[in-house]
């Protein structure tokens, strides 16, 4: 789905907006039918006949209204609320094709805005605001026309109180452009501290840092509450000095009126109908300025989406990926994820089909980023990645992950059960191809202590389960995804002795066991000693290279740490 279908409104949208303007102008027929009522009365002519007739006619105008509005209102609501389903399913699209250096330059909570609120709003603007704007400027329209009609200079007061909503929705507009922009860019900040903060709460609480970065919330609040205000400082000012200009229409009508039909020009059918509508008018045209200015400020969330659906995408590539073999080369490769801001600086090594490579380094040195450039989240900006001797920048991210599964020290859950967080890694697979996977990686021990077993859910991001339960279910779906490239980064950080040992174990037993071309980060060296080639990284570079053995026997960083970790266990 592109842009112009997501947005495009359908026939459903087209036939509310249509009925709107046939309610707005029967509207304008009840004050055609009490004109006709006041001259029979002022004319002596009122019978029961007539009376009844023109009862009738309100009444049918006000039951074809009713039908007309329900059709309208219903049709509107449905023909809105079309777009707003397919706007939110191509922005779900989209955000998978965005690349993944965007959210880094972006805020979080900017996307965030755009696929909740700003959705929302343009909802608001198809479903309520523009049915209304549209009903109200038929009915004052047509009030304006009979009021010419039935007298010219009245009609022509009527006209230019109207017209006084050109100058005063361009200033208004104006304001919104600024104030508008300004007031949701706020939001977009004050969306991100939110998400941070409540992401954040636990370590915030453990550190005593809950007043601290309250404060940077309650700021944040306080530049949108303080935004929001001098929006509208900036725009009441200006309705309020148009429903005063408007509101002179009255007493100027009153004054040409009075005079007419003290003057015998008018006769008191005239008087009574005129003196009414500009009462009405005026009071439409306020309404018509709130909706429209309001309308405006809507359209700033029509585009922000619009800004989102025109973000570039990663690169389309129907290039074929079928590798004989998973041998990974880097050549010369450069990355940053700002400019200026080197990671990667040159990096060359291979890491062999089949074969065990792990990396090690200092933290912050690099060894991520390889993982994440392997996995194609992130493109370099110089140099070469390929796999089996493809370049997999001229490959389609899905492809190339297609080969590979991951297991992170950061593990992301879903809202769902044991089973389907698993499945996850393979739709296809049965439920005795979940369990089997489950079992290699040593989670059936606590999964059969829950009430429902492998249907148990585990809450939001698995926060119902222990750091080392939600890293064995990472190991299961990697086992159960069985990719030829298997990518670990430091899969057993941060779990105690009991969780680490059972990790491990899953790991070393039931997935590098396997032909697979394993890459490996690592935080102890002890589980990589019998490593096919391991890699040193520091400061973006590959320091050293070669087996444990080798890196010893040079006596360089590896050597350094290696006696580290000794020392430290020594000590523990």
């Amino acid at each position: 789905m592109n842009k112009a279908k997501a947005i495009k409104k359908r026939g459903r949208f087209y036939l509310s907006m249509s009925l709107n303007i046939v309610e707005g102008l029967l509207s304008g027929g009840n004050f055609l039918t009490l004109f006709l009522a006041i001259k029979a009365l002022v004319e002596n002519n009122l019978n029961t006949s007539l009376l009844l007739k023109l009862s009738g006619i309100l009444a049918l105008i006000f039951i074809i209204r009713l039908t007309i509005y329900s059709i309208a209102y219903t049709q509107g609501h449905i023909g809105g609320a079309d777009v707003a389903k397919r706007i939110r399913l191509f922005l779900g699209d989209k955000l998978k094709m965005i690349p993944l250096s965007n959210f880094t330059k972006n805020k979080t909570g900017w996307y965030i805005n755009v696929v909740t609120s700003d959705v929302n709003n343009y909802e608001k603007i198809l479903t309520h605001k523009l049915g209304d704007i549209i009903k109200n400027s038929a009915l004052i329209s047509m009030l304006i026309i009979f009021i010419l009609t039935v007298n010219l200079y009245v009609g022509l007061i009527a006209l230019c109180a109207a017209l006084l909503l050109t100058p005063a929705l361009w200033l208004s507009f104006r304001a919104v452009r600024k104030y508008g922009s300004e007031k949701n860019e706020t939001l977009a900040d004050n969306v991100s501290d939110m998400v941070e903060y409540i992401t954040g709460i636990q370590t915030l609480r453990v550190y005593g840092l809950g007043g601290t970065k309250n404060k940077t919330v309650t700021a944040s609040m306080k530049a949108y509450s303080d935004i929001s205000f001098v929006y509208e400082a900036k725009i009441i000012p200006i309705g309020v000095i148009f429903s005063v200009l408007a509101g002179l229409s009255m007493p100027a009508t009153a004054l040409v009126i009075g005079s007419g039909w003290l003057n015998g020009h008018l006769d008191t059918t005239v008087v009574l109908i005129v003196v009414i509508l500009p009462i009405f008018i005026c009071k439409l045209a306020g309404t018509l300025f709130v909706d429209l200015t309001s309308y405006k400020n809507l359209l700033i969330s029509k585009a922000a989406i619009e800004k989102a659906a025109d973000e570039k995408e990663e690169a389309a590539r129907d290039a074929e990926f079928s590798p004989a073999n998973c041998d990974i080369r880097f050549d010369k490769v450069f990355f940053a994820y700002e400019k200026n801001e080197p990671v990667l600086q040159g990096v060359s090594f291979t890491a062999k089909n089949g074969k065990l490579t792990a990396i090690v380094g200092d933290s912050g040195a690099g060894k991520s980023t390889i993982l994440n450039l392997i996995s194609k989240f992130y493109e370099p900006q110089a140099g070469k990645i390929e796999i089996d001797g493809v370049n997999i920048c001229e490959v389609g991210s899905e492809k190339v992950l297609n080969w590979i599964s991951m297991v992170d020290q950061d593990v992301f859950l879903f809202n769902d059960t044991i089973k389907n967080n698993v499945r996850h890694a393979r739709p296809s697979a049965t439920d005795a191809e979940v369990e089997e996977a489950c079992q290699l990686a040593n989670c059936d021990e606590f999964i059969e202590k829950m009430e429902r077993g492998y249907d148990t859910p585990i809450g939001e991001n698995g926060n119902q389960l222990s750091g080392g339960e939600r890293q064995r279910l990472s190991v299961a779906r990697a086992i159960l995804k069985d990719s030829p490239i298997l990518l670990l980064d430091e899969a057993t950080a941060s779990l105690d002795i009991q969780n680490e040992l059972a990790v491990k174990e899953a790991i070393c037993s039931n997935l590098l066991q396997k032909r697979k071309t394993v890459v490996m980060i690592a935080h102890t060296l002890s589980i990589i000693q019998n490593a096919d080639q391991i890699l040193v990284i520091s400061g973006g570079k590959v320091l050293e290279s070669g087996k444990h053995a080798e890196l010893l026997a040079n006596s360089g960083k590896y050597a350094a740490m290696w006696c580290a970790e000794k020392q430290l266990y020594i000590a523990k």
